[in-house]
């Protein structure tokens, strides 16, 4: 009898320590993927802000390169596709299509100086610059949440809770890739002239004695 309660008792404190800690990892769980949705939510709203930046945008750069229509298609096709978007995954893929193509709009401007001195084109371009270092931070912040959110479901023994709770691995972060890399610069200098310098004269040998 006594070993029967001992063994119970044993049990008991088993399954206590065992249930507690199943409860506390979950509960961490669940805390890290809150976290994760917090800050894809602050990344969502600044990408947001700059599709909105595009419209005035766009239409500044056609009043003086209507030509472009190639580019105007591709930024347009773009931002439908970001707006559109429903999933974290869908949207930082429509991201990289938005910067790409953000990227080759303002490269216009290169070859419009009239363009380049538009005071509503560089207040928007000093609005784009401001949202693009915002996503910058925000995107950062994000992948390196969904990290630690996918590092503390796959060690063990949070793998297998994890697999008993619901909880999946997130591949949804940003890459840098080559295309999405830089942010789009802008150059307020309006006066590219060039720098004047004094050729330095060639030190001339010394005579030779006989």
């Amino acid at each position: 009898m006594k070993i029967f309660i001992v063994v119970l008792v044993v049990l008991i404190l088993l399954g206590f320590i065992f249930g507690s800690s199943f409860i506390g990892r979950r509960n961490q769980m669940a805390l890290k993927k809150e976290a994760v949705n917090a800050e894809w939510a602050q990344v969502d709203v600044d990408l947001q802000r700059r599709a909105d930046l595009i419209p005035n945008l766009v239409e500044t750069v056609k009043g003086y390169a209507t030509q472009e229509q190639v580019v105007f298609g591709d930024i347009a096709k773009a931002r439908a596709a970001l707006i559109g978007a429903q999933t974290p995954a869908d949207k930082i893929a429509a991201n990289g299509q938005v910067t790409s193509a953000l990227n080759r709009l303002l490269a216009i401007s290169e070859n419009y100086p009239q363009l380049k001195s538009n005071e509503n084109f560089l207040r928007l371009q000093d609005e784009l610059a401001g949202t693009e270092n915002r996503i910058a931070v925000e995107r950062r912040r994000y992948n390196e949440v969904v990290q630690d959110y996918n590092n503390y479901i796959l060690t063990f023994p949070n793998s297998f809770i994890a697999s008993m709770s619901g909880y999946t691995h997130n591949d949804a972060y940003f890459k840098a890739d080559e295309g999405t890399r830089e942010v789009p610069k802008v150059n307020f200098n309006l006066n590219n002239t060039p720098s004047t310098t004094t050729p330095t004269a060639a030190p001339q040998p010394a005579p030779t004695h006989p």
